[in-house]
């Protein structure tokens, strides 16, 4: 009795312990952004999605699992020979995904190495068509024609190139060397072009400056011309017009009693103080040409005296004594 107590006991253990393991090996539980491919009897039978999944032990077996995530790839340098016959190193990195998870299965035997395997020929046949300065300038065109040329070639093995980006194009020492020269020249050649720019702007500056100078000068002396004309003009005028005044004064002077007598006076008086004048400037003695006008003057103002009275006598007087003695 206790011997068959202890037989079932086992077949029970035994029988749990069969459960276990077939549950442990049914059940599957497939991770976010990941997708497992399962093999039933060694044949492709279904990829498993994320979550809860059941299979049949013993019978269905996880073959592969694919990460659905983007990830990078680091392709190895390479040396690459350009159009101009120039050794160039170039570093990527590359960018893909699984998309189906089947082809990248069984579509190659390692999609990981045949998409770096592809790069690198795709990048040596695009650096091959460029010549050197070009490579530095068409890095967006680079990758364009890298990832378009794997990308064809990559559906058939369930893979999606995303992008592809240089990390670096390395020239030869030599080159680098011709190549800091030649910047160097430019730089220089911009540094001249540009000093001469500026000497000619300044020899413009300066030559606009003295124009502007000779003019605005050329002005003001014209401006101090006129207003000198114009001031001599003015003053003309108004000597004209005082002596047209006292022409006009004088005139009316003659039509009253004595302004003609007064008048010849003032004459002789002036005649006779011309002739000192000129007596005083020299050792020479200066007579008049016509004794006899100035006899004749002498006379008429003899007369004057004679027919003044009061101050007037004595200021004809004087005259008179001015004439003799003269």
């Amino acid at each position: 009795m206790l011997f068959e107590i202890s037989g079932f006991l086992v077949f029970t253990l035994v029988l749990l312990v069969v459960a276990v393991i077939f549950a442990s090996q049914s059940i599957k539980v497939v991770p976010q952004q990941t997708a497992w491919v399962v093999e039933r009897l060694g044949k492709f039978h279904a990829v498993l999605s994320p979550g809860l999944n059941f299979i049949i032990p013993f019978i269905d077996r996880v073959a592969y699992r694919h990460s659905l995530k983007e990830i990078p790839l680091d392709t190895p340098s390479q040396v690459c020979i350009t159009r101009d016959n120039t050794q160039l190193t170039v570093d990527g990195v590359l960018f893909f995904q699984v998309t189906d998870p089947q082809r990248a299965s069984y579509g190659t035997s390692n999609y990981v190495i045949a998409i770096t395997q592809l790069a690198q020929t795709t990048l040596r046949s695009v650096i091959g068509k460029m010549e050197l300065d070009k490579t530095f300038e068409e890095r967006d065109l680079i990758n364009k024609s890298v990832v378009s040329s794997i990308d064809e070639a990559a559906l058939n093995w369930g893979v999606k190139v995303l992008r592809y980006e240089i990390k670096d194009l390395t020239p030869p020492a030599v080159i680098l060397q011709a190549m800091q020269q030649q910047i160097t020249a430019e730089r220089e050649k911009r540094a001249v072009v540009a000093a001469s720019e500026g000497k000619k702007l300044e020899q413009i500056n300066l030559a606009t400056g003295a124009r502007e100078a000779a003019i605005a000068q050329s002005e003001g002396e014209k401006q101090a011309e006129i207003n000198k004309a114009e001031g001599q003009a003015a003053a003309t005028v108004a000597i004209a017009t005082a002596t047209a005044e006292a022409l006009r004064r004088i005139a009316a002077a003659t039509q009253e009693a004595g302004g003609m007598t007064a008048v010849n006076l003032q004459v002789a008086e002036k005649y006779v103080a011309a002739f000192e004048a000129l007596a005083k400037e020299g050792n020479t003695l200066i007579v008049p040409g016509n004794m006899g006008d100035m006899a004749g003057m002498i006379a008429s103002a003899m007369k004057i005296v004679e027919g003044a009275g009061g101050a007037k006598s004595e200021t004809a007087a004087a005259a008179v004594k001015r004439l003799t003695q003269s």
